[in-house]
């Protein structure tokens, strides 16, 4: 085991789940979350087990895709208190294991900003995550601004998160959601951002993207393009390559060996951060890839990606430091 706190990695992309959120989305059509054919189970116990296996220090909690908002803003808002207090709840239980990015009820931007300031203020959460798009609301809507403004002056890490597309009925095929349109909506919902100028009206935001970046690597030049066609200025067109060099990226998923490589030619070292999607995705998966990330060359000569990683998430998320 390796001790809290000291040489371990950080994994910024794990997830948890209640009894009652399950129930709740289960009762607003969420039989087969995203497509998967089942929902998994989750316990603080059985979470500590495979981070002592993988030599994980400390995993910062979130939940994932369907989020929180089923259609009905009142049950969004109590069902998004509801599990940033179980969250919480969980990390104050087991000091320097866990940490919180805590869910918004959005598209609710008033409710959002009153659940951001409880979630920070209150319970000490590290951030907050939000889905890729909430009921075809993306995060470059116009509405979405005076939540951003607010997190951006706070200097506040939003975790991003994918989720299912709104036109996923007829684009996914009858597969799972998770396998390609979630990669394709992350890419989504950041080239929105950067279309509609939010990183830079808001350079104290701390985004994390996921899961390498999605399709963002192979598609970063193609945004760039356009950018310049569409949004000329006196000044120039912005810089999407550059703005995407300044966010961050975790590495869950099937990172190796062909999604890396890619996200290298894109993103900064010191913007490279760990994940394991645990408990989404099954425990010896998460336990294979943790040991495929462990023994990978790392992109900086003499650093590990666990040295580096977790250096890194130190640097985002100080209040895992302790």
């Amino acid at each position: 085991m390796t001790p809290p706190g000291r040489t371990g990695l950080i994994d910024v992309h794990a997830h948890f789940v209640t009894d009652s959120y399950v129930r709740r989305a289960r009762a607003a059509g969420h039989e087969l979350p995203d497509g998967v054919p089942a929902w998994p189970t989750w316990s603080a116990a059985a979470h500590l087990e495979l981070m002592d296996r993988g030599g994980i220090d400390t995993a910062v909690l979130s939940v994932s895709s369907p989020g929180v908002h089923f259609g009905d803003p009142a049950a969004a808002r109590a069902l998004a208190r509801e599990v940033n207090e179980d969250g919480a709840e969980t990390v104050r239980g087991h000091p320097g294991r866990f940490g919180l990015f805590a869910s918004l009820p959005l598209p609710d931007v008033d409710a959002s900003l009153a659940e951001a300031e409880y979630a920070l203020d209150v319970l000490g959460a590290d951030g907050v995550v939000l889905e890729t798009n909430s009921h075809g609301v993306y995060l470059g809507d116009p509405r979405l601004e005076p939540l951003f403004a607010e997190l951006g002056r706070r200097g506040a890490v939003v975790f991003l998160h994918p989720t299912s597309p709104v036109c996923w009925e007829r684009s996914a095929l009858g597969r799972p959601r998770p396998m390609v349109e979630f990669v394709f909506d992350t890419a989504r919902t950041v080239t929105d951002l950067l279309f509609a100028g939010t990183l830079l009206r808001h350079p104290g935001l701390k985004v994390v993207v996921p899961h390498c970046g999605g399709a963002l690597p192979v598609l970063a030049d193609r945004i760039n393009g356009f950018m310049r066609l569409f949004m000329p200025s006196e000044d120039g067109a912005p810089d999407a390559v550059a703005q995407l060099r300044e966010l961050y990226y975790d590495l869950a998923g099937p990172a190796f060996p062909r999604q890396v490589p890619a996200l290298l030619n894109l993103a900064r070292p010191d913007r490279l951060l760990y994940g394991s999607d645990y408990c989404w995705t099954p425990a010896p998966a998460a336990a294979a890839h943790a040991a495929s990330f462990t023994g990978a060359p790392g992109p900086v000569e003499g650093v590990s990606w666990p040295e580096l990683t977790t250096r890194n998430a130190r640097t985002l998320l100080p209040r895992l430091t302790g």
